[in-house]
């Protein structure tokens, strides 16, 4: 099972403000919804309920240490990431996708295979980080560079990295 970590962030890494996405991008969007469509989707509660309700298509597994539920078909909870990775390699998922916020990303990122990550080039108020990462530890294997348009009112690149060598799983 290959363990992706989808993430949209600033120059600086910035990931949020205010627990919503400081930008609205629908090429990245669109692509968001392509990649995960059918899959797994892990994120922290903050996370979810700042989306606000289940993604149509993807099942999500909402990372929680209280007893919390939500009684939304295709929404799952889990205590840790690993609960949640059992839940998915039972349902014998080839991909599962971290999509956040920024405890989950850190928690997932020393294990994670794959990172398809949209660069917003622009420096944005921000009160969420993507942790700090390595970059020598991958490789990239896409970019495609996004202009400035009518409907973006940032560039971006949506650069795809795999990392060089397998993580260790406990």
């Amino acid at each position: 099972m290959k363990l992706s970590i989808i993430v949209a962030m600033d120059e600086r890494g910035g990931i949020g403000w205010r627990n919503r996405l400081p930008w609205h991008l629908p090429d990245d969007l669109k692509r968001f919804k392509q990649l995960t469509m059918g899959h797994y989707l892990i994120v922290g509660r903050k996370t979810y309920e700042s989306i606000g309700q289940p993604l149509r298509g993807r099942k999500m597994i909402v990372l929680s240490r209280s007893k919390r539920e939500y009684s939304q078909p295709d929404v799952l909870m889990a205590k840790n990431l690993e609960s949640a990775l059992d839940i998915c390699r039972q349902a014998k998922e080839n991909e599962v996708f971290i999509a956040g916020g920024a405890e989950v990303f850190k928690t997932a990122l020393p294990v994670a295979d794959k990172m398809y990550l949209t660069k917003v080039l622009t420096i944005v108020e921000a009160d969420t980080f993507f942790p700090p990462w390595d970059e020598s530890e991958w490789e990239i294997v896409y970019r495609f560079d996004h202009p400035v348009d009518e409907r973006h009112a940032f560039a971006f690149q949506f650069i795809d990295y795999v990392r060089r060598k397998p993580p260790i799983l406990s």
